[in-house]
């Protein structure tokens, strides 16, 4: 009877182990889908500003239009002033892919060995 305690003692010994290494790993899993989720989301925010990048190409382009129609002899110069705000817009509306891409495949989540 004896030996049988023992044994039974020893083989809940290492099932606590493999327990708490279980117990461990599963927190180490959820930590890694809340950083993938968060990355998700992160993601997704950044490519809101191209929502934002449309709206201010259609501003600048209301404000050549009504520019030019109020003084028509100023017409290249505001041309030119005008790409100049669409190249500055449309800088923004490519730096929000840019970080898009960054967020999901530059920043590593997983937890390294």
């Amino acid at each position: 009877m004896e030996v049988q305690a023992q044994v039974l003692r020893i083989i809940n010994k290492k099932s606590k182990k493999e327990q708490r290494r279980k117990n461990v790993t599963r927190k180490v899993f959820s930590r890694l889908e809340m950083l993938e989720g968060a990355k998700s989301i992160g993601a997704g925010a950044a490519t809101i500003a191209l929502a934002g990048a449309v709206v201010g190409i259609g501003n600048v382009l209301s404000s050549l239009i009504h520019s030019v129609a109020r003084n028509p002899s100023l017409a290249k110069q505001s041309f030119g002033y005008a790409i100049l705000g669409f190249a500055l817009t449309e800088a923004i509306a490519l730096f929000a892919p840019m970080m898009a891409f960054l967020i999901s495949f530059v920043f590593r989540s997983h937890k390294k060995l």
